[in-house]
């Protein structure tokens, strides 16, 4: 392994290119390669918990979901489900069960954690249309007025508010300590990889010296995706806001793989024209990615280490 990361190092156009990708969880991170993905959860006890599954993908009998723009809905849905399963083993070890003084065992305690966690998925996503589409149409309406709804201000000031509306409510959620202990691990899970990227071998004093900033990060997708559709939705026709709030759904997976393919070519390439449209998400990323110390740092390596890939060829993004 070590040679293969010499020859990351010694190609630098690899650097920002490699395949790993991850997720922060609760006291733990998700680590997904080319091939499999794996998780790291720091237990109460102090000990390193690891779990690595076998990464299933459908490219084979659905080629065309793997086309560029649409291959950005289908990254979004496959990371989606694989951080919902990865969440559910971390919750699974990041807390001890009392079940000896209730009764109750642990299969039953997961089980009820994992409802949990879809109802607060599914009110997340209803809270998450009235924030984001109602909230800033109707914020729109009461400046500019319904009159101007079609007019191309009236739509660049709701996608002003959304992006707004989008970053209040990071830093928001970023002042709450479970939150931010979650942002350290996810600067933890960008350093591990940026010092893979350059070819340092994975020890914490090597990671700690790398950036919590990274230009695939998930942040960044989604700033992006804000941004994105600021610019299609402000030059399209509009009815009612029944209408637009429907339309703007239907059109959410053009602005994700839109968004997704600007994320890719920024990833894969260094020059103005891919600074300038990952800055904003790096700029959001000082809300969502906070320094971790050396105990995350080794969540991090425990995580990364099972998906690394053999050759530098089978990592390329």
């Amino acid at each position: 392994m070590g040679e293969s990361r010499k020859a990351f190092a010694a190609d630098s156009d690899v650097q920002l290119r490699t395949h790993i990708g991850g997720q922060a969880l609760i006291e733990g991170i998700m680590m997904r390669g080319r091939y499999n993905w794996a998780v790291a959860v720091r237990e109460p006890g102090g000990a390193i918990y690891t779990e690595e599954h076998d990464l299933a993908s459908g490219r084979a009998k659905n080629s065309w979901m793997y086309w560029p723009v649409i291959r950005g809905c289908t990254a979004f849905v496959e990371s989606l489900a694989l951080g919902f399963k990865a969440l559910g083993i971390s919750s699974e070890h990041a807390y001890e069960w009392d079940e000896d003084e209730d009764g109750v065992d642990d299969g039953k305690k997961s089980g009820g954690m994992g409802a949990l966690m879809t109802l607060s998925m599914i009110v997340g996503i209803v809270l998450g249309i009235v924030i984001f589409v109602v909230l800033p149409a109707a914020l729109s309406n009461l400046v500019l007025g319904e009159a101007s709804m079609n007019s191309v201000a009236w739509n660049i000031f709701d996608g002003i508010v959304r992006v707004a509306i989008f970053i209040l409510y990071i830093w928001l959620i970023s002042l709450m300590k479970d939150i931010r202990r979650m942002f350290s691990y996810h600067g933890a899970e960008h350093k591990t990889i940026a010092c893979y990227e350059a070819g340092d071998p994975l020890t914490v004093e090597n990671v700690r010296k790398y950036t919590r900033f990274h230009p695939r990060c998930g942040t960044s997708f989604l700033i992006l995706v804000v941004i994105v559709s600021v610019f299609l939705y402000s030059v399209l026709p509009w009815g009612s806001i029944g209408l637009r709030g429907l339309f703007k759904l239907l059109l959410l997976p053009l602005v994700m793989g839109i968004s997704y393919e600007l994320l890719k070519w920024c990833g894969r390439s260094d020059n103005i024209a891919t600074r300038i449209i990952r800055q904003p998400g790096i700029w959001v990323q000082h809300l969502t990615v906070f320094e971790p110390d050396d105990s995350m740092i080794e969540v991090a390596i425990a995580a990364v280490t099972p998906v690394l890939p053999e050759t530098p060829e089978e990592g390329k993004w």
